[in-house]
């Protein structure tokens, strides 16, 4: 009896051994990922090495979850997000890991924990060609490694991991072809490869892959034409922008809610079938070569709420009985050959509907279209033997176009010393003549800086989720010298993040109590709000809500600008600070191009973003910066916008209830008017008169008397005329006469270009192409 109790001991004792030894070597496999991760700042919560990853408090951007002690999901997401204009394959300092880490023992050791079904590595710096061994992991159903600096081929043997489900290898380098293996996954759902520099055209076998409900292949350098989706009946989403994709445009899968074409050289017409898309919401077809009329169908789908065919070559006439769906947002029809008469569905403003028209040759809005005959000339979208006259002609001008330019090169060669005297002179002329709001940096590069702005190719951090203790010690529990202040939404705070970076933090009381899910959806529309002109929000944290079906609070983490306002900058206090003329229209043409972004940027747009002299700030190189825009997609119970009357709206005396029922258009109209006036603009005493103002401004000899001395002593008479005039339409009390603020914009660059020339130095020449 003694014998067989000491066998039962043992059999217990060796079951525990093997159980803790289990338990040993997947806690150590992470470990050892972690060192050849090089140790992230998001793993410090691994540091005591004889505890238990699997024990440790999932994060949003760690999280290990076993069953038992088998790892089954691995996810982290790093803080690596810079992309260099130029990838070679080698590592990058600060960019990438370094040259130690090697991709091959990396995967090694990943595929060592058999029992993963979720690997989510993003953003970590891992670089080199992904080894074919990947497809180890058999029982993977998701992989994410998207945003590192991974290239070569896609490997092939990932064909073999028959339970994949999701596979996101998007912002990498990979430069082969597309894959041939959809077949092979019969589980795929979701396939991204976005942002690669994937080549050769897309397989026929995608038709194979029947799961795919999302198919996004955009921003590479893959041509050829679509195969056919037909048989892919539960896809509803396709996004192959921005590629070099030709051929014509192939009949869709009915479950499509999103169809993304844009930018490539598709041609032909507009398939019929497109209008028979019932789930279909999101349509852009802009930037290519489609020609005939455009089906109307489309615009009357039930779900459409986003239709694009800019930039193309469609023709023809809309029928005057076109009808829109009442969901339709956003309709663009620009840089096309359209004729006749606008329907009516398109010209009114019906349900906020945005409708842009320039380029055809519609007799609505004659000044920017073109005329009847331009859109007659017939275009054909194939080349014959008569075209080799025209391609002679081309030829020949491009002979002429070369003798011209060494012509010019020589004469450039002569002028080049002269040139180089006078950026010598100018150069001096700035260190010691420079305006407080314009720094002889910002001048030098202004050309650059327009550019930047203009196509928003400003690198911006990605928007994360932060811990509300992460908010805590940045701000020392919130203590009273973080505080900034607080308005009508909420207290603002400064705080400084671990890694250094100076941080705002509004905080908001939500008075409607949202679900988790439905507030989600609001932060992470909010969240794709990038612009230059725009206070980057770098991310957000809920508050620890009891109830997880709602929340009461939320954190919005912003950049810190530290420049201060707009309204400090203006005629105050401070005169070496005043800001003068041309740097104030800089200031407003920055913040029209935000707004202008804010309306059409994104669908539905946002219209409602609190626009103050004291929510534009001013960067270090006095750049301006929209704050506190968006608000109203989160707490639009804050933002009502009543109509009174038949389209009209009038302005009250009290200044809460004018910023509460203005557009936007309106109140960058007040704004203008404080640009023009300075603090005049406050001293007019509570409540103010805004009529009043206007009818000052609309009389030219009162003019002298109500704008800014500041600014009349460094403008030009036109330059002001042109922008009280604007200003004037802006506040018009007829909402259905106030101009677009896209028209707003291009009246305030044409100002600065007029002032330029009516300065003739060349610094004006320099900050109007700034403006």
């Amino acid at each position: 009896m003694a014998w067989q109790l000491s066998a039962l001991v043992m059999a217990i004792t060796c079951l525990m051994l093997c159980r803790t030894s289990e338990q040993s070597s997947e806690s150590e496999l992470l470990q050892q990922l972690r060192k050849q991760l090089e140790y992230p700042r998001q793993l410090e919560v691994w540091n005591n090495p004889s505890g238990n990853p699997c024990y440790t408090q999932p994060t949003s951007v760690v999280t290990v979850t076993c069953e038992g002690d088998a790892v089954t999901e691995l996810k982290i997401v790093g803080d690596r997000i810079t992309k260099p204009p130029k990838f070679s394959g080698y590592p990058l300092p600060n960019v990438s890991l370094s040259e130690a880490f090697v991709i091959d023992s990396f995967v090694t050791t990943l595929t060592r924990l058999t029992t993963l079904r979720v690997v989510i590595l993003v953003s970590l710096g891992l670089w080199g060609p992904l080894p074919d061994k990947i497809h180890r992991l058999s029982s993977l159903q998701v992989l994410d490694l998207s945003s590192n600096f991974l290239y070569g081929s896609i490997p092939p043997k990932l064909s073999a991991m028959s339970r994949l489900q999701t596979l996101t290898l998007d912002g990498n380098y990979f430069n082969g072809t597309v894959p041939d293996w959809f077949g092979s996954l019969s589980n795929l759902t979701v396939l991204r490869l976005q942002r690669n520099r994937l080549k050769g055209s897309i397989p026929a076998s995608v038709g194979k892959a029947t799961m795919l409900t999302e198919l996004a292949l955009a921003g590479n350098n893959i041509s050829g034409e679509v195969p056919a989706l037909g048989s892919l009946v539960k896809l509803e989403m396709l996004d192959l922008r921005d590629n070099e994709l030709d051929g014509e445009l192939p009949d869709m899968p009915t479950a499509l809610v999103t169809v993304l074409l844009s930018k490539n050289s598709f041609k032909g017409e507009i398939p019929e079938k497109f209008g028979q898309l019932k789930r279909l919401q999101h349509l852009d077809l802009s930037f290519n070569f489609l020609e005939g009329s455009p089906p109307e169908e489309l615009f009357d789908l039930p779900n459409i709420s986003y239709l694009n065919l800019a930039a193309n070559m469609l023709s023809g006439s809309l029928s005057s009985s076109l009808t829109c769906s009442s969901t339709l947002g956003f309709v663009d029809l620009s840089t096309n050959r359209i004729t006749g008469d606008l329907p009516a569905c398109l010209s009114a403003n019906l349900n906020n509907r945005v409708v842009k028209f320039d380029g055809n040759c519609f007799s609505a809005d004659p000044e920017h279209q073109h005329e009847a005959n331009y859109c007659q000339q017939p275009h054909k979208g194939g080349r014959s033997g008569k075209d080799v006259g025209l391609v002679v002609t081309i030829v020949g001008i491009v002979l002429i176009v070369l003798v011209l330019s060494l012509l010019l090169m020589a004469s450039n060669k002569r002028n080049c010393q002269r040139v180089t005297a006078e950026q010598q002179l100018l150069q001096k002329q700035m260190q010691d003549n420079s305006t407080p709001g314009m720094s002889s940096e910002l001048l030098e590069s202004a050309r650059y800086i327009s550019q930047a702005v203009k196509f928003g190719s400003q690198i911006m951090p990605t928007h994360r989720v932060f811990s509300l203790e992460e908010l805590k010690e940045a701000t020392k529990c919130f203590e009273r010298s973080a505080f900034l202040g607080e308005g009508s939404i909420g207290k603002l705070y400064k705080g400084k993040l671990e890694n250094g970076t100076v941080i705002a933090i509004r905080c908001l009381a939500l008075h409607h109590r949202y679900s988790i899910r439905n507030l989600k959806l609001r932060l992470d529309l909010l969240a794709k709000l990038r612009h230059p002109n725009l206070v980057c929000l770098l991310g957000h944290c809920t508050d620890n809500a009891v109830d997880e079906s709602s929340v009461k609070r939320v954190f919005l983490v912003y950049e810190y600008v530290p420049n201060g306002t707009l309204s400090s900058y203006l005629s105050g206090s401070t005169p070496e600070k005043t800001l003068k003329w041309c740097d104030r229209l800089h200031v407003l043409i920055g913040i029209a191009r935000a707004v202008h972004f804010l309306h059409t940027g994104i669908i539905p747009g946002s219209l409602y973003n609190r626009l103050k002299t004291s929510n534009i700030l001013l960067d270090e190189h006095h750049i301006a910066k929209l704050s506190d825009y968006g608000l109203s997609i989160i707490t639009e119970e804050i933002y009502k916008h009543e109509a009174i009357g038949e389209g009209q709206r009038y302005i009250q005396n009290n200044a809460e209830e004018l910023e509460t029922l203005q557009d936007d258009v309106c109140s960058f109209g007040c704004i203008i008017l404080e640009a023009l006036m300075g603090s005049k603009l406050h001293r007019k005493g509570d409540p103010f008169i805004l009529s009043e103002l206007v009818m000052s401004l609309s009389c030219q000899e009162e003019r002298e008397h109500v704008l800014d001395p500041v600014v009349l002593g460094t403008s030009s008479q036109d330059s002001l005329s042109m922008v009280v005039s604007i200003t004037i339409k802006c506040l018009s009390v007829e909402s259905s006469t106030r101009p677009s603020i896209e028209e707003v914009l291009w009246n305030l660059q044409y100002a600065a270009q007029v002032q330029a020339t009516a300065d003739g130095d060349l610094r004006s020449e320099v900050s109007s192409q700034a403006c």
